[in-house]
C-alpha cells in the first residue's frame, strides 16, 4: 500500500467531480467545486472519519470490498480502478468485458476501411463486425450459431474453415487457435472460454493432443500467412490486430505486401 499516492489519487478524483455528476445537489452554499469529503463517504457506504483518514494518509490498508466502493462512488473508469487497487495493495479485479457488441470505436475505424478486408473478434474468437471485403475474402462468419459462432470450434471440427488455410499450415494454425482460447481460459475458466475448451476436449482429438501442450505463444505465428480464395487463388498476407482491452475486442486487417500478386488479387477483391 502507499499511502501517499493513494491520498493523492482519492482527493484528485474526488475534486474532478461535481456534484450533479453523482446525483447530488449542488447546493448554494457550495464555493469550490468536487465533492466534499463526507459525500464520498455517503456514496461508499463508508463512515466520513475513515475516508478522512485514507485521504490524510493515516488510514489502515483498506479492504478489496472497499476500494470496490470507492471505485464505484467516484465512477472510475477502468484504468483508474486498476490505478486504486495497485495503490491500495491489493492485485486488481478481473475486468468485466463486453463481447456481444462493437465498440463504437472499432465500428468506425471499420466503416472508414473500405478497400481493405477487416473483422471484429471478441476474446472467444467470435465474430463480431465484418466488412464487405472480409466476407469476400473469408466468407460471412456472422451466420454461425452456437458453438460454431467460435472460430476455434469451427477450425477443429469444420473442415471448410480449415480449407481456408493451405494443409501444409494446418499444424500451425492448430497451435495458435489453441493458444489464443487458452489465454482466455487462463483469465475465464468457468465461462465462456471453459464451455468452448470442454466443448473441443469432447469432440476433437486433435485439439485435445494441442492442449496438452499447454503452449502460451507460438513463434513466428505473426509472419506473412497463406490464405486460399476459392477464385483468386492463393493469397499471402499479414493480419494486422488492433486490440481495445476495455472491450475484450479485436480488429483484424488484412493486408498485402504492396505491388505483390497478393495486393493485386486484394485489389481484384474490392
Amino acid at each position: 500500500m502507499d499511502r501517499a499516492l493513494l491520498a493523492d489519487f482519492l482527493r484528485a478524483r474526488r475534486e474532478a467531480l461535481q456534484p450533479e455528476d453523482v446525483g447530488l445537489p449542488r447546493g448554494s452554499r457550495r464555493r469550490t467545486g468536487g465533492l466534499r469529503r463526507e459525500e464520498v463517504a455517503v456514496l461508499a457506504g463508508m463512515s466520513s472519519d475513515y475516508y478522512s483518514r485514507l485521504e490524510q494518509q493515516r488510514g489502515p490498508m483498506p479492504s478489496e470490498q472497499m476500494l470496490a466502493a470507492l471505485a464505484r462512488a467516484l465512477k472510475l473508469n477502468p484504468s483508474e480502478r486498476d490505478h486504486l487497487f495497485a495503490l491500495g495493495g491489493h492485485a486488481a479485479p478481473r475486468r468485466t468485458l463486453r463481447d456481444e457488441r462493437v465498440s463504437p470505436a472499432m465500428r468506425h475505424v471499420v466503416e472508414r476501411l473500405t478497400d481493405t478486408p477487416a473483422i471484429v473478434l471478441s476474446r472467444f474468437g467470435e465474430t463480431l463486425l465484418q466488412n464487405r471485403l472480409a466476407v469476400a475474402l473469408l466468407g460471412d462468419y456472422r451466420r454461425f450459431s452456437g458453438m460454431d459462432r467460435y472460430l476455434v470450434y469451427r477450425w477443429f471440427t469444420d473442415p471448410v474453415q480449415r480449407a481456408l488455410y493451405p494443409p501444409e499450415d494446418h499444424p500451425i494454425r492448430s497451435r495458435v487457435f489453441t493458444v489464443e482460447i487458452r489465454a482466455a481460459f487462463t483469465a475465464d475458466p468457468t465461462g465462456t472460454a471453459g464451455e468452448i475448451v470442454e466443448a473441443l476436449l469432447a469432440v476433437s482429438p486433435e485439439f485435445a493432443e494441442v492442449w496438452r501442450r499447454h503452449e502460451v505463444d507460438v513463434t513466428h505465428h505473426h509472419d506473412l500467412k497463406r490464405y486460399r480464395h476459392p477464385e483468386l487463388g492463393e493469397l499471402e498476407l499479414y493480419a494486422r490486430r488492433l486490440v481495445d482491452p476495455d472491450e475484450g475486442q479485436e480488429l483484424l486487417v488484412f493486408l498485402a505486401q504492396p505491388g505483390s500478386p497478393s495486393d493485386e488479387k486484394l485489389r481484384r477483391l474490392t
